[in-house]
């Protein structure tokens, strides 16, 4: 390679196709595993490509004790109802969003051509919703007949877990456990922090003894997670933005233990959001009460994140470009390709990827 050669070097600019690759659907998971803890985990080494086969149980392994490990708070509502519609009694499923205002929620409605502003929206007797305006993105906003307190716990009692598309099934009572992490907190996510699906009591409580310090972060994840690329160009793709929350505290201990040595291992793509989200000028965390819109594809320079727990993502998804970003495209899908061949299970209630 010529000197000249050396100094134009450009970093290489994927496209939306350079994410896609071919999964069985027999390898997509359908429920969790009978207990948690006990997915397989694939450990990749970014320093030197190494790909190794792993339980989650050896997750402790792996983490320092001058580590922090940095988790997502957020907990998922049963965002998924079913209302009648006011005249003609016919079934509706409203899928809640999120709370704009007091007794305001922004929804989506199936089948969306026959709700119209100005329709009720019944899902009992006494308790309903008037639609009040639609949205850019073809979603409603409603207006709730009664105090907040009153209509979430209706909400929590009968509400269903909003299950991702690619689980092809109804939702189930056990969903309502495991479609939600042990260290579930602040209400607000429609879809799960998945890579935090994986620990339980047991695992935190090891970590913790080894002397890493465990933080939250809060990220309420939002639908945006599942909506598909239409744009080849990825500088053109714009993500929903989502609340997050980063607290003084949290901060400090992240920034203390970084500059002491020790690596900021997030659990999932959520907490990466977050983090990287809360840089200003340097490589550190600060505390926000903010929203994100934050999009991490291909070439990106990590400020604050030294590992991840993530699970295995979509082809062409926002969270596949994400993994793609810390680790390499390349080595990414090596280690898909690996996974595919000792069938790993995939997405929301797959197995796991530690990435070092």
């Amino acid at each position: 390679m010529t000197k000249f050669e050396i100094f134009n070097t450009k970093p290489k600019t994927y496209r939306l196709s350079d994410f896609d690759y071919e999964l069985p659907e027999q390898l997509i998971a359908q429920f969790p595993s009978e207990k948690r803890g006990d997915s397989k985990m694939l450990l990749v080494n970014r320093q030197n490509g190494e790909i190794t086969h792993k339980k989650f149980t050896n997750v402790i392994d792996f983490i320092n004790p001058e580590d922090v490990l940095v988790i997502n708070n957020t907990k998922v509502f049963p965002a998924r109802m079913v209302a009648r519609k006011d005249k003609t009694d016919a079934e509706v499923e409203v899928f809640l969003l999120r709370e704009l205002e007091n007794q305001i929620w922004e929804v989506l409605v199936k089948p969306a051509r026959k709700v119209r502003i100005g329709n009720k929206l019944y899902f009992t007797d006494e308790l309903y919703c008037d639609v009040i305006d639609n949205t850019v993105s073809g979603g409603r906003v409603v207006r709730h007949n009664c105090d907040p307190k009153t209509f979430m716990d209706y909400v929590m009692q009968e509400g269903k877990s909003p299950l991702p598309p690619y689980i092809k099934r109804d939702s189930k009572p056990i969903d309502k456990e495991r479609y939600q992490t042990v260290f579930a907190e602040k209400l607000g996510a429609v879809a799960a922090p998945t890579a935090g699906l994986h620990f339980n009591r047991e695992i935190i409580n090891a970590i913790q003894a080894k002397g890493v310090a465990i933080v939250t972060i809060t990220l309420h994840i939002g639908l945006g997670t599942f909506r598909a690329v239409q744009v080849e160009d990825l500088n053109r793709h714009n993500m929903d933005s989502e609340h997050y929350t980063i607290s003084q505290e949290t901060a400090d201990i992240i920034n203390a233990r970084r500059a002491q040595g020790g690596r900021c291992i997030a659990v999932g793509t959520s907490t990466i959001r977050a983090l990287e989200s809360s840089t200003i000028s340097d490589d550190s965390v600060n505390p926000q009460n903010s929203w994100t819109d934050k999009f991490i594809f291909p070439p990106y320079n990590f400020q604050v994140v030294d590992a991840m727990i993530t699970n295995f993502h979509q082809p062409k998804s926002t969270l596949m470009m994400l993994v793609s970003a810390f680790a390499s495209r390349d080595l990414m899908m090596k280690a898909y390709s690996i996974a595919i061949h000792e069938k790993y299970y995939f997405f929301s209630y797959g197995d796991a990827m530690m990435i070092i």
